[in-house]
């Protein structure tokens, strides 16, 4: 696949909608930090050390049986900006690597797998699944760790476990992470209780793109803290076990906003739908809002004609880069306002169930 095949389809796996809990868990993911022994870390590799580690990378997976020939290769230092940022806005790289001349990612054919090749961590294994898919995700990262490992000599201690440039992912290695929907208890201001809470059980809150990112869409990341005196079983069942109680609470908010605001909820729906239809310019976070609406107001089934699908795969159109990528040229916020709103017009319109 070209990187253009890549940019044009807006759908990764994880955006199909159809998996356990999707009208809540939009994606689950797993992400293994892995480091080679005798190599300095990425931020003291030099360009020709970092070069050696693709390489390696690249002749493990064409190597093994199983997975040769299913990825695609990305050197950062081959790709213009923009194009790092959509890897970035379709989660399949993260903004750290987009902006490392040293990095690579290796990104299997239907977007479940990347490879990101020195980034913090010489190689960190991704894996997306849509809905509350946690240990299916696990499978697929632990299977291609192994192929990796048979042919590669990792930094591992006997006692400390997998070793790694931050600290705070010594041990497994594993963050283990879950992307949620919740409008309901933003609306009954209930996420900010619930947020604090999950982190006294060692897990963190992020926004839709990791760290330092905003809750765009009521759109959330938690995800594990620690890696290290935890099975990655253990942590796997501890956040999933969380997540169902959120699941829970959110359901149940969206049960209270119907008995006690249903007209006001309609009407709220209704407006998100009808100003998503007909705008002509529309900022990407009023998008994100009003789409997370939409979203809300077709799974309580006050929108009848839409596809719940439509959030997942809007929330990555809607984004800058991708914008300017699909329209064919660089645009300014102005012009990426009216372009966003041309664009949202015409998905909804194709996205309605006849």
């Amino acid at each position: 696949m070209s990187l253009d095949d890549f940019i044009y389809n807006s759908k990764s796996l994880w955006m199909e909608g159809n998996g356990p809990e999707a009208d809540v868990v939009l994606s689950s993911r797993i992400r293994l930090a892995r480091n080679l022994r005798n190599v300095p870390f990425p931020h003291k590799a030099n360009l020709e050390q970092a070069d050696k580690i693709i390489k390696q990378v690249f002749d493990a997976i064409e190597k093994s049986s199983e997975f040769a020939g299913q990825f695609r290769c990305f050197r950062m230092k081959e790709l213009t900006h923009l194009e790092r940022q959509i890897l970035v806005e379709k989660h399949l790289i993260s903004p750290a690597l987009a902006e490392s001349e040293k990095g690579a990612a290796f990104i299997k054919h239907d977007e479940s797998v990347s490879i990101m090749v020195n980034e913090e961590d010489h190689i960190r294994i991704q894996t997306l699944y849509p809905g509350l898919q946690m240990e299916k995700a696990w499978q697929l990262s632990t299977k291609i760790d192994d192929v990796l490992e048979e042919r590669l000599d990792y930094a591992f201690d006997e006692k400390k476990g997998y070793l790694t440039a931050c600290p705070t992912n010594v041990g497994t290695g594993i963050r283990v992470s879950v992307m949620l929907h919740l409008p309901a208890l933003n609306m009954l201001n209930q996420s900010n209780g619930i947020f604090t809470t999950i982190g006294q059980v060692g897990l963190t809150v992020r926004g839709l793109y990791g760290e330092g990112s905003k809750g765009l869409g009521n759109i959330y990341q938690i995800s594990n803290q620690l890696t290290l005196g935890q099975s990655e079983e253990d942590i796997i069942n501890n956040l999933k076990g969380v997540t169902k109680q959120i699941i829970e609470h959110e359901r149940s908010a969206r049960e209270k906003l119907l008995k006690d605001a249903g007209i006001r909820l309609q009407d709220r729906v209704g407006r998100a739908y009808g100003i998503l239809s007909n705008s002509y310019i529309i900022s990407s976070q009023e998008a994100m809002e009003l789409l997370s609406d939409v979203r809300l107001g077709i799974d309580l089934n006050l929108i009848k004609n839409l596809d719940s699908r439509i959030l997942n795969e809007m929330m990555i159109l809607i984004r800058p880069a991708y914008l300017q990528k699909f329209f064919g040229q660089e645009l300014n916020e102005y012009e990426r306002d009216i372009k966003r709103a041309s664009l949202l017009r015409d998905r909804l319109k194709q996205s309605e169930i006849k």
